[in-house]
């Protein structure tokens, strides 16, 4: 069994266990439960201890496990997790789908990405504009059955963050990617309800046509669509309590 276990892991032991203990710790394995220490977690992977203490250790820096003398290592709660690493981030897309984190992805979004736009508007250069075209018409390939829709969209989103010129807000590509993967999950339940082609054309638009302000009202109005989604779904689970 254990032998199966390693063997799961992949070439890295490192990085496999890292990756395997990371999901478990983000989709509540161990919730309410001790986390195993180093020796019954290099019984459990059949790896040796150095392996399980990097892993340790790189959970720890990602903050998802915090280790005391004498207590031994716990599982820290999510508002200790750094929310903005990869691996944390794609973690997150395997728990059990939740209202509650989908709107605060949204609320950061709509932070994020109407100022990532009007920045776009004033300063992207011909390259940066045409990747924003070039991602639209993913989406636009996307409606006809060319090309996916989900991809595309991402495609589009992260071409403004690059092209806003400012490397903070090319920082959040994953973690607007992790929102939209979310957010898709949660407005494929309702029909009909894909990315809307004409708001994100209205976007691009406005940011080809160097309108910082209409470009800013345009992109959180695609994000505050998928808000008032959330407001009607959060009113319909508490009616049906």
């Amino acid at each position: 069994m254990a032998q199966s276990v390693r063997k799961s892991l992949g070439r890295n032991l490192t990085y496999g266990m890292l990756d395997h203990l990371g999901r478990e710790i983000v989709t509540g394995r161990y919730v309410g439960k001790a986390f195993p220490t180093e020796a019954e977690l290099a019984e459990q992977y059949s790896v040796s201890r150095s392996v399980t203490r990097e892993a340790v250790k790189m959970l720890t820096a990602k903050g998802l496990l915090t280790a005391r003398p004498r207590q031994g290592t716990s599982v820290q709660p999510s508002t200790s997790w750094n929310l903005f690493d990869d691996d944390v981030l794609r973690w997150l897309l395997e728990r059990k789908f939740s209202l509650t984190l989908l709107r605060q992805f949204s609320e950061l979004r709509v932070a994020i990405e109407p100022a990532a736009a009007a920045l776009s508007a004033r300063a992207a250069d011909a390259g940066g504009k045409a990747a924003i075209e070039a991602g639209f018409q993913r989406m636009v390939a996307a409606e006809a059955g060319h090309d996916d829709p989900l991809e595309s969209d991402i495609a589009f989103h992260v071409s403004i963050l690059q092209a806003s010129g400012n490397p903070f807000f090319v920082q959040f590509r994953d973690v607007v990617e992790t929102a939209l993967r979310t957010s898709i999950r949660f407005t494929n339940r309702f029909k009909g309800r894909s990315a809307s082609l004409p708001a994100h054309k209205a976007v691009r638009d406005a940011i080809l046509a160097g309108d910082a302000s209409k470009a800013r009202t345009r992109m959180e109005a695609i994000i505050r669509d998928v808000m008032a989604l959330i407001d009607a779904a959060e009113r319909g689970k508490a009616a049906a309590r």
